[in-house]
């Protein structure tokens, strides 16, 4: 008989509801004798039952209710050993005093890339393409076709630099391929063999890539390398018929150059999910620039991410009772 006491891990009820099978069934599989232990739609959960939890799962049905209620309890769980989070970044000091107690922390990085990309992808086509003039025609009921010398180019043969190859930017990479783009990497590891770059640059040699640049794609993490990066004048190397695709974080752009460059025609037009302030300030003129798409970081939103990033989740428990390393595992948090 084992009289070794189950491992227990705090989970919401909702996350608990939907996905409790196949949580118990991994469990099962790789030998692990699992509790949950659940935090209530309320936000409740009674602390004897906290000072028992040693492993947690934050999920999004808890982030759209809000977190606080769910860090809130894991301040209480003196016995945490690990915990993963259903999204990528990983910022603040809360995490940061996670990891100063020792506990292994987790994320669910590119669970969310291949919806983001796709939004990317539209919005690039949507701007090649000249939808923008369409919609608006459509909206005074104009019937007025686009002829020469106003036609769009051709996007095959076009290059599109993006900054950041890592999971998001790949996809991007692959689906610009498809559309025959000449695709630029920017990273600091080598191209691999099977990616989609047909080029895999230094973050040292951006500036000279730009005027290259018939698309810039921003897809790379906030740093103290990347925040201020594309300013007035890296904006100002780029073409005048060059577009801007922003899916990475608001900061890494000077948003005040940006607007500026629109205006100006300097660059011909951009797609914006991330802002330096979210929401969006009522009075940005962003709002009614030309050629401008904007959502609200909003560009990952797809119904398969939940299970993509459980997924995640149920290979890393795998992993923690096997005593291997985490895929994902973050160790460092600004």
């Amino acid at each position: 008989m084992n009289d070794t006491p189950p491992t227990t891990i705090l989970l919401t009820e909702a996350f608990h509801e939907r996905y409790r099978d196949r949580v118990l069934a991994t469990a099962s599989e790789v030998g692990l004798a699992l509790e949950p232990v659940l935090l209530a739609d309320d936000g409740s959960v009674a602390s004897a039952d906290l000072e028992r939890v040693e492993l947690a799962h934050f999920s999004r049905d808890r982030y759209v209710a809000g977190g606080q209620p769910f860090f809130s309890a894991l301040e209480r769980a003196p016995q945490l050993r690990w915990l993963h989070v259903f999204h990528a970044g990983m910022n603040g000091r809360f995490y940061a005093q996670l990891l100063e107690r020792g506990v292994l922390l987790s994320n669910s990085a590119g669970s969310h890339a291949e919806p983001i990309a796709q939004t990317a992808i539209g919005a690039l086509i949507w701007l090649a393409r000249g939808f923008p003039d369409w919609q608006q025609a459509q909206r005074e009921r104009r019937w007025a076709r686009v002829e020469a010398p106003n036609e769009p180019r051709d996007l095959r043969n076009q290059t599109i630099v993006i900054v950041g190859a890592g999971s998001i930017g790949t996809h991007l990479a692959r689906l610009a391929g498809a559309l025959g783009l000449h695709v630029v990497g920017v990273r600091r590891s080598p191209g691999r063999p099977g990616e989609s770059f047909d080029e895999v640059r230094a973050p040292a040699d951006l500036r000279d890539l730009l005027p290259r640049a018939d698309w810039l794609a921003l897809a790379c993490p906030l740093t103290d390398e990347t925040r201020g990066m594309i300013d007035a004048d890296a904006l100002a190397r780029l073409p005048r018929h060059a577009r801007l695709i922003n899916v990475a974080r608001g900061p890494i752009i000077i948003e005040a150059a940006l607007i500026e460059a629109l205006k100006s025609g300097s660059i011909a037009g951009a797609y914006l999910d991330v802002f330096d302030e979210e929401p969006l300030s009522q009075d940005s003129e962003l709002w009614t620039l030309p050629q401008v798409i904007l959502t609200p970081h909003n560009s990952a939103v797809s119904s398969g991410n939940d299970d993509r990033a459980t997924a995640m989740f149920l290979d890393n428990l795998g992993r923690w009772q096997r005593g291997e390393s985490l895929t994902n595992q973050v160790t460092v948090v600004d």
